[in-house]
């Protein structure tokens, strides 16, 4: 382990042992915000100090198996003793490093998911929707439960656009770097002369809030609200009724549409809490924009030199360029085995989380 790490983690150990002196100080006790304060700092610290005091007991006793493995007698029974010891030291260190980790507040919300067609025309859409379902089976594996919220249909098949809701445990956790540009290398069923197109989409992974009627980021002044007749199945009621919403965002340009097959209450609603969203997921990524490659981009510009990823089909290939990871399971993948990609996000995001250390 990092010897700058060692060193956080003492100066945490050190702290704590100075808060359980604290709250055993009578002033402190009588002090009911400030002991709040410090209780919470110290249950905080609880985890990962007695893990490090597990981590340096293990480590005073792989020191004295050392000396033992010089022992004809003993060896070999050191020598096991010594690997159990080097592999608790590890499976230690691994849960340290997890601890001193900070905690992404949006990391067990429920997101919306926002895919568009960007470049390549009818063969971006039909990607789109070739991403939309690779999402879906990802959230099958995980029991999530996926809720289309609007779609627009390209003309020979896929989306020009689709938004979801995806609600579950940790959605955002491992969807998070799914934001940004996703590039796709193949020959489209429409090509005569058997030559690879390039097209892109764009993919924005935004955390779902808590359900409440007001949103601090919208002033309703800032809105232009239109009504229209929503399309698709429905029977009798579709086409009659004025019940699809569509809100636009003056400020920014933002424009969401929503359509119920009912109810105009509830698209408004839907509507406004992915503005929301949006607007939320933008002032977020204007802000880190400087301090994280990884939330750079949330939308990307949907160019074909712009890509978090590329899908190559002749190849069965896929590359994230935002790690240097190649894997040769593109088929699995689009099946719906993302964590091949994502839990080396996951990682490396980890590793930049500790760099300051």
């Amino acid at each position: 382990m990092k010897k700058s790490i060692v060193i956080k983690l003492e100066k945490m150990f050190n702290h704590y042992q100075e808060l359980e002196k604290m709250l055993s100080n009578k002033e402190i006790i009588l002090n009911n915000t400030l002991y709040k304060k410090l209780s919470k700092e110290y249950f905080d610290l609880t985890n990962i100090v007695l893990i490090f005091k597990k981590w340096k007991k293990n480590q005073q006793e792989i020191l004295g198996v050392k000396t033992l493995l010089q022992d004809v007698d003993l060896h070999q029974e050191a020598k096991l003793e010594y690997k159990n010891l080097l592999k608790k030291n590890v499976n230690l260190e691994n849960k340290l490093i997890q601890s001193l980790i900070p905690n992404d507040p949006n990391d067990k919300k429920s997101c919306f998911i926002e895919i568009r067609a960007a470049t390549g025309g009818d063969e971006s859409a039909i990607f789109a929707g070739e991403l939309f379902r690779m999402y879906v089976r990802y959230a099958e594996q995980y029991s999530w439960k996926v809720q289309i919220l609007n779609v627009h249909e390209g003309e020979k098949g896929g989306y020009k656009e689709i938004i979801a809701k995806i609600s579950g445990n940790n959605v955002m956790k491992r969807l998070k770097f799914e934001s940004g540009g996703h590039r796709v290398q193949r020959i489209p069923k429409t090509e005569t002369q058997g030559r690879v197109h390039t097209s892109t989409c764009t993919v924005a992974i935004m955390p779902l809030e808590k359900t409440t009627n007001k949103y601090e980021n919208i002033n309703p002044n800032d809105l232009k609200i239109d009504t229209f007749r929503s399309s698709g199945a429905g029977g009798q009621h579709v086409n009659t009724t004025d019940s699809a919403i569509r809100i636009t965002h003056i400020p920014t340009g933002h424009v969401v549409e929503c359509q119920d097959e009912r109810s105009q209450h509830k698209n408004k609603a839907r509507a406004l809490s992915i503005l929301s969203a949006r607007i939320n997921a933008a002032e977020a990524n204007k802000k880190h924009e400087k301090e994280s490659e990884i939330r750079r981009n949330l939308l990307g510009t949907g160019e074909r030199s712009d890509r978090n990823r590329t899908y190559n089909f002749p190849n069965n290939r896929i590359t994230d360029h935002r790690i240097n990871l190649t894997v040769y399971r593109l088929s699995e993948i689009l099946n719906g085995n993302l964590d091949i990609l994502i839990e080396p996000m996951i990682k490396n995001y980890q590793s930049h989380g500790l760099s300051s250390f």
